[in-house]
């Protein structure tokens, strides 16, 4: 099916009865995947592209879902027909990952063993495991290799494990605003972030699903503590700056005392993402997701060698890094690009001078979006040739 942003997509299930080993030791066992397909498959099977999620994003890249019709795809500015990532030529996939809470099985999923919710028992998921839960699903559509797999943040670390666990199924991998190890700065901030959760009264050691309450509030901070970190300073002081809410004309409260209510424009957007996020995002898989996070380093198994992590792959790379991009800097990008010219491996890298900060893989650049194009029309050639 196409998808544009005016087109309905259905979501799909898979169910997978022989268990998933995970790198932890642990297996997954009677687990489903919920993705959505756009495009049409080509007679080779040669024009599937593979998009991956990042931390809070699901399979529905692109397109209205047909469950909601206000839900457009997280994606939808990329990828549909007409768009960098063209559906009239490519066949794309976006697959929500194991242990995530938009339909695949997760925390709030049931456990077999028990007849209850998994809850905190889901076991510890890492990148690699979840590309190889995408790698059973191509396998059971039929499709032996991906044109591209692609992704941005958390999505493009598992573009890149893709090179290195299935280097003779990928062609190309595009990887944006993304990183081969968190600093240690980031793993602090996804550190408070979970502290906010696990601290909530009502988290109830990861059973609140037994006592009916959701916790709302440590959700809500994680969710801002985590949204500052994805824009720029400029970005912020340019929507925001300084901005105050019902002062006097002194810049201050009429009232005396210190107050705890909203009083910057700054404070009322963060309360409001993190308000928005506490109502559909699950708090378990929050925790889940972020330590898949910390876990990714690919060259933890090699010495702390990068080059030698990706000495097998045979896929072409693009990276993409955006210069406010605190995050994830634009030098984690070059370090990939190193590691990969190290090994003679074809990689083209855009670095491209944008005010949004993180966020900004999401965005209508042009300067971005006219180099994805550029880079998927190269990929187009090579599968119609």
């Amino acid at each position: 099916m196409s998808s544009g942003s005016s087109d309905v997509v259905h979501a799909q299930r898979a169910r997978f009865a022989e268990p998933l080993a995970l790198s932890s030791g642990a297996r997954l066992r009677d687990y489903e995947l919920v993705y959505e397909t756009y495009g049409t498959l080509n007679a080779d099977r040669s024009n599937a592209v593979l998009v991956c999620h990042a931390l809070n994003a699901s399979h529905h890249v692109a397109g209205r879902a047909a469950d909601a019709p206000d839900n457009l795809g997280w994606w939808d500015n990329m990828i549909g027909p007409g768009k960098p990532v063209d559906t009239d030529r490519f066949f794309v996939i976006g697959v929500n990952n194991p242990g995530s809470c938009f339909g695949s099985t997760g925390p709030m999923s049931i456990n077999p063993d028990t007849g209850r919710a998994y809850g905190p028992d889901f076991p510890v998921v890492t990148v690699e495991d979840w590309v190889r839960a995408q790698a059973r699903l191509a396998d059971r559509l039929g499709i032996e290799r991906f044109a591209a797999v692609m992704g941005g943040s958390l999505g493009g670390m598992q573009a890149l494990a893709w090179t290195y666990l299935y280097p003779d199924r990928i062609g190309h991998c595009v990887a944006v605003a993304t990183t081969p190890k968190l600093t240690a700065q980031n793993i602090a901030f996804n550190e408070v972030a979970r502290r906010a959760i696990i601290t909530d009264p009502e988290f109830h050691d990861g059973r609140f699903y037994d006592h009916g309450v959701v916790p709302a509030r440590g959700l809500q901070v994680a969710r801002m503590i985590g949204h500052i970190t994805y824009l720029s300073d400029d970005a912020m002081a340019e929507k925001f700056g300084r901005v105050l809410r019902d002062h006097d004309g002194n810049g201050l409260r009429s009232a005396y005392g210190f107050t705890f209510d909203v009083e910057f424009e700054i404070e009322s957007y963060l309360r409001h993402q993190g308000e928005k996020f506490s109502r559909y995002f699950d708090a378990n898989t929050y925790l889940l997701i972020t330590r898949a996070l910390d876990y990714f380093d690919p060259a933890r198994d090699h010495g702390g060698n990068l080059a030698a992590a990706f000495a097998d792959a045979r896929a072409r790379f693009m990276i993409a890094s955006f210069t406010t991009d605190w995050r994830f800097t634009p030098e984690r990008s070059r370090e990939i690009v190193q590691a990969l010219l190290a090994n003679r491996i074809g990689v083209t890298y855009c670095e491209i001078d944008a005010p949004h900060g993180h966020d900004a893989f999401l965005l209508d650049n042009p300067q971005y979006h006219a180099a994805m194009r550029s880079y998927f029309r190269r990929i187009d050639r090579e599968v119609h040739a």
